[in-house]
């Protein structure tokens, strides 16, 4: 047994009872979203209301152009399908990857990171209650294309909106998510390439959600704004645990 439990503090930094509590988290986390998207999903006709409303704002300051970006990116028929696979695939497990290698490679920071997802999480779902807004693709008539549908097939697409609320596009927590991994893989991963990728990947994931027309910008602009409120958030917080909170470990 102390051989065992030698290796369990070597392979897991806080030991086992900290990964258990994290994982819980996090479902918790997940289980309140499942639990608001039931509540959101009774309330299609204000979504739609609400989308509406947000075509009109954008309409009146002259930067409606969702539509037209996404009519030059499907006539480019290969970036087009890298947006719906990304979209299906990519940002769920580029985020998940990075959260565990962030618990394993550099611990210190994970509980900054982590208190940032779990803020911006709860905004987002204060946001969903009070705003639901349906996503663009379910507006052909304003010229969407519901692209990741139309390529990887409706049962793909149905397999997305498991982890994505097609009712609560703002804020946009895709463009929430990257800004809160990309910032912090610049800041900690040391290969210039991999900083070069995390700094142009909030970017990759917003250009994916309004092209496949799952997001407004106005939506990615709200996602962006969470996400900074999240991080002002945990550095208050830290204030309260610095040796436990506290953001740590960055390369130069």
């Amino acid at each position: 047994m102390v051989p065992l439990s030698r290796a369990s503090r070597r392979l897991l930094p806080q030991g086992w009872l900290d990964v258990v509590r994290q994982l819980l988290l996090f479902a918790g986390a997940y289980y309140l979203y499942r639990i608001v998207r039931g509540i959101v999903d009774g309330q299609v006709a204000s979504s739609f209301e609400h989308a509406r409303g947000v075509v009109n704002l954008e309409r009146g300051m002259h930067l409606f152009f969702e539509p037209s970006l996404q009519a030059w990116t499907t006539g480019q028929s290969w970036l087009i399908h890298a947006a719906d696979f990304w979209y299906v695939n990519a940002h769920f497990l580029l985020t998940v990857a990075f959260l565990v290698w962030l618990y394993f490679s550099r611990n210190e920071a994970f509980y900054f990171v982590r208190n940032m997802f779990m803020v911006a999480m709860a905004l987002a779902l204060v946001g969903y209650l009070v705003f639901p807004t349906a996503q663009p693709r379910f507006m052909p008539e304003w010229g969407f294309t519901d692209t990741v549908s139309d390529w990887v097939g409706q049962s793909a697409s149905n397999t997305a909106s498991v982890l994505y609320n097609p009712f609560a596009a703002m804020p946009s927590m895709h463009v929430a998510f990257a800004l809160m991994v990309g910032v912090s893989g610049v800041k900690l991963v040391k290969w210039r390439i991999l900083k070069l990728f995390w700094s142009i990947y909030p970017l990759i994931v917003t250009f994916v959600v309004i092209v496949t027309a799952n997001h407004f910008w106005l939506d990615a602009a709200a996602g962006a704004a969470v996400a900074a409120l999240a991080a002002y958030t945990a550095t208050a917080i830290a204030r309260a645990r610095p040796e436990a909170w506290a953001f740590a470990g960055a390369t130069a």
